[in-house]
């Protein structure tokens, strides 16, 4: 466990996403759980010796499956954007492991079995404010890599959760993307707003300017080629010269490879399938 300040840690030795706790004199504010419900159980666990108060709450960054698998096993009430609700509404009550192959990290998990989804009991349309203790913790709306896509920032410690908003060294997901508000909050980073801050990372934990800038160039190049493509009436023989020279930008290690390669060919399948590709996904990825 990685400690940020004295009362905020992050965890990224369970597979899939990296994860977050705020310790404060109510209670534990956990980010994001692991997609494997006995890495969850674990993760609750290891958590017992943090200290704080007795109570506890799981925020979900956003509906996928990388980060909610594991919400029931964290046994506690779970915060998450209206529109990652209404993506858990869409979504059968017990998940399944089969189907397509999205490039997500849960894909790679042996044994996953049929899981129940733990659906948002609490959800907001902008902001929602925790008062946990001394400093206000503030849980916003922040779409892009989905519509229900949310941070979790700290003004006083100048710490921010931004989920998959930009990620290290390897493709983001697609399929539900906005591009446009994904831009946007990007350079919603890389503002005076945000000078100093510490921001993490879903994926990858702390990341510098750099990798925000490097994530900001490759959203603006995925913009701009899949405009070209639609402009032409995109065929899969397009998108996968496109698929081939975006994974250019990633040296992932070899392992990793076929993995990427094919959540970069999900994403921009799905995304280009969309009927509008400015408002962005109606419903986030199952």
């Amino acid at each position: 466990m990685q400690e940020i300040t004295n009362t905020i840690y992050i965890e990224d030795q369970f597979y899939g996403v990296t994860l977050g706790v705020i310790v404060t004199p109510r209670g534990l504010i956990q980010i994001d759980a692991p997609p494997s419900p006995e890495d969850a159980r674990s993760w609750r666990a290891a958590l017992m010796n943090l200290g704080g108060g007795m109570e506890r709450v799981l925020v979900n960054l956003d509906a996928h499956p990388d980060r909610t698998l594991g919400a029931r096993a964290m046994d506690c009430t779970v915060i998450a954007h209206e529109k990652t609700t209404d993506t858990f509404r869409a979504r059968p009550n017990t998940f399944k492991a089969q189907g397509e192959e999205t490039g997500a990290d849960w894909e790679s998990i042996p044994g996953l079995g049929s899981v129940r989804w733990s659906p948002p009991e609490i959800s907001f349309l902008d902001q929602l404010t925790l008062y946990w203790g001394n400093t206000p913790i503030f849980i916003e709306h922040h779409p892009g890599p989905s519509n229900g896509s949310i941070w979790v920032r700290l003004p006083e410690e100048k710490v921010v959760f931004i989920g998959d908003l930009a990620l290290k060294n390897q493709p983001p997901f697609l399929a539900g993307a906005n591009l446009t508000e994904w831009l946007d909050a990007l350079n919603l980073l890389l503002s005076p707003a945000f000078k100093g801050y510490t921001i993490i990372s879903s994926r990858g934990g702390v990341v510098t300017q750099n990798i925000i800038k490097t994530q900001l160039d490759f959203i603006q190049q995925v913009y701009d080629k899949l405009d070209k493509v639609t402009a032409k009436k995109a065929n899969s023989a397009a998108i996968e010269k496109l698929v081939t020279a975006l994974m250019a930008s990633f040296k992932p290690p070899a392992a990793h490879q076929k993995q990427y390669t094919q959540r970069l060919r999900y994403g921009l399948l799905h995304y280009n399938q969309r009927p509008s590709h400015v408002s962005g996904a109606v419903n986030e990825t199952p």
